[in-house]
């Protein structure tokens, strides 16, 4: 206790030595107030992405380039890779080949079809004739609609032999070699999105009503911030080895800082508590130990130790120990430090 007693001591007539005098009456304060904060339960969660995917194979035919690797940044459209596509070429060809043929003869029928139909409304013809003039050009309309839908199949085929990034993100592997001659379903590349990220955690049974009727979380980060979830998702069932249930935590988007694969803390609302919370100012911190400068009515001033629980979100920090609800502590440590030391040196 003299040790720490001098320690404290000393750290008042350093601070005392950076500034001027300070009168105890000059000191802004704040008063410790009991607020009710949530309590949490922290459990282990892994980040991953919520966009990851296996791009496959949708037609046959041998990769002719492969343009992006693994660790490659890739672009929401970008190609990927592209197979031989000579076969799938010549079926396009002929089938707009077949479309101008249909279109043609549609063309040919329809022209036939006003001129028979001028010659029935004088009454020139007969209605058969009328009649088979309307179906030769129903059955060109027909043939036509098919080549266009042929032609279009044919298109398709051939983008399939040109795999493009469905979104912007980062590949993780690469399942194919130039040469290679692939199959439709054949994995071809995997990838995932940076871009928005979740956090799944294993919440054990008896904290999984609780935390489902709060609905509250919060990731904590390596360097002290916490980021609050945006929306949780409960898996319907328990793992029946473990007991627990499956949580995902979905991240705002753009946290610095986390990739798919890291571990963090998660911390799920369960209940509410009162405790007793201070301005985070107000606290000072040497090597391990914590205090405050506590004012009293008649101006004094004391350094007392106490002991610190977690920041809050409005900037105060809750007292666990050391500190009652109604005292008035200093905002301004080192204002209080020069105070405290004047008052001892008048008191001699």
């Amino acid at each position: 206790m003299y040790k720490r007693g001098i320690g404290w001591g000393l750290l008042a007539v350093l601070l005392g030595l950076a500034t001027g005098a300070w009168a105890a009456e000059e000191l802004e304060t704040a008063t410790a107030r009991v607020q009710t904060l949530p309590a949490e339960q922290v459990l282990d969660g892994q980040v991953e992405a919520v966009q990851q995917a296996t791009v496959s194979a949708q037609t046959s035919g041998r990769v002719v380039e492969v343009i992006y690797d693994v660790d490659d940044f890739v672009q929401a459209g970008d190609l990927l890779l592209r197979l031989r596509d000579t076969e799938q070429r010549a079926r396009l060809e002929q089938a707009e080949a077949a479309l101008r043929e249909a279109r043609a003869r549609f063309e040919e029928a329809r022209a036939e079809y006003v001129r028979i139909e001028g010659i029935f409304e004088r009454q020139l013809i007969s209605r058969a004739e009328m009649d088979r003039a309307t179906a030769a050009l129903e059955s060109a309309r027909a043939r036509l609609e098919s080549a266009r839908a042929a032609r279009e199949e044919a298109q398709e085929q051939l983008e399939y032999t040109r795999v493009r990034a469905p979104y912007a993100g980062i590949v993780t592997q690469r399942h194919v070699e130039v040469g290679e001659t692939v199959n439709p379903g054949q994995p071809l590349m995997s990838g995932l999105s940076l871009e928005t990220l979740r956090v799944v955690a294993q919440v054990p049974q008896r904290f999984i009503q609780a935390v489902r009727e709060h609905d509250q979380a919060r990731i904590l980060l390596q360097d002290g911030r916490s980021v609050e979830a945006r929306e949780l998702t409960f898996f319907p069932y328990a793992d029946p080895r473990s007991a627990t249930f499956r949580v995902r935590a979905r991240l705002p988007e753009g946290v610095p800082g986390l990739f798919p694969g890291m571990y963090v803390k998660v911390a799920f609302q369960v209940e509410e508590r009162s405790c007793l919370v201070v301005p985070a100012p107000a606290l000072v911190r040497r090597s391990e130990l914590a205090a405050v400068y506590v004012v009293d009515d008649e101006g004094g001033i004391r350094l007392r130790q106490v002991r610190p629980g977690r920041h809050v979100d409005d900037g105060r920090v809750e007292i666990l120990a050391g500190l009652e609800p109604g005292e008035r502590v200093a905002l301004d440590p080192v204002a209080a430090g020069l105070a405290l030391q004047e008052q001892r040196e008048a008191a001699r």
